[in-house]
């Protein structure tokens, strides 16, 4: 029975189907939605659902895994493409803003949004974000030392602070998007975030 299970094609699109559930947990979080929710946005029931993906925590990481799998190769190009840390970073947060102004109402970040409620009782979903908070800090990392190696970046700065800084202030942007910011203000917001890193000075602290 199992091996026809996995021979037989499927009739529906995995990634159509996450979207769809994505949108569910990122208004109503991942406690609050139900497997009903989850099937009226689908259009699957309740053995579909479960044969894809199992139950619902494994629907949640699997369109978590999505989300940041898109967020990651967007924003990594954004910082990795440009060579000038300033204009890097502006695009980096500029590139989360588009994210997180997508849809009507803002809904801010789907993974610091809804993943950090459940990391207390959720052990994979907390390792799920550690692991993207890691992934994020070494790609500012990276782009931090890049820049002081080059010297347009301050030779005593601590360079996996400056990232752990920079990758709070995104976190900042989507909490205050989905809390109703306007985009005009949260770009000011990152254009003074980008001067404060660029321009930072420790013999000044």
């Amino acid at each position: 029975m199992n091996a026809s299970r996995r021979g037989r094609p499927r009739a529906f699109d995995d990634e159509a189907v996450l979207d769809q559930a994505m949108q569910v947990f990122a208004v109503k979080g991942f406690s609050a939605t139900s497997l009903d929710d989850l099937v009226g946005a689908t259009g699957l029931n309740r053995p579909s659902l479960y044969n894809a993906f199992g139950n619902k925590e494994g629907i949640y990481r699997a369109a978590l895994a999505r989300f940041t799998g898109h967020l990651d190769a967007a924003l990594g190009r954004l910082v990795e493409d440009e060579p000038d840390l300033a204009r890097a970073l502006g695009n980096f947060y500029r590139g989360a803003l588009d994210v997180y102004y997508s849809t009507r109402p803002p809904l801010g970040c789907f993974l610091f949004c809804t993943a950090t409620v459940e990391i207390v009782v959720h052990e994979d979903i907390q390792a799920d974000l550690a692991r993207v908070l890691r992934r994020v800090d070494g790609l500012l990392e990276a782009k931090f030392s890049a820049a002081q190696a080059a010297g347009t970046f301050a030779a005593g700065a601590d360079c996996r602070l400056a990232a752990q800084v920079a990758q709070g202030v995104l976190h900042s942007l989507a909490i205050r998007a989905r809390a109703g910011a306007s985009r005009k203000a949260l770009e000011r917001m990152a254009d003074f975030a980008v001067s404060a890193l660029v321009g930072y000075a420790p013999d000044a602290v």
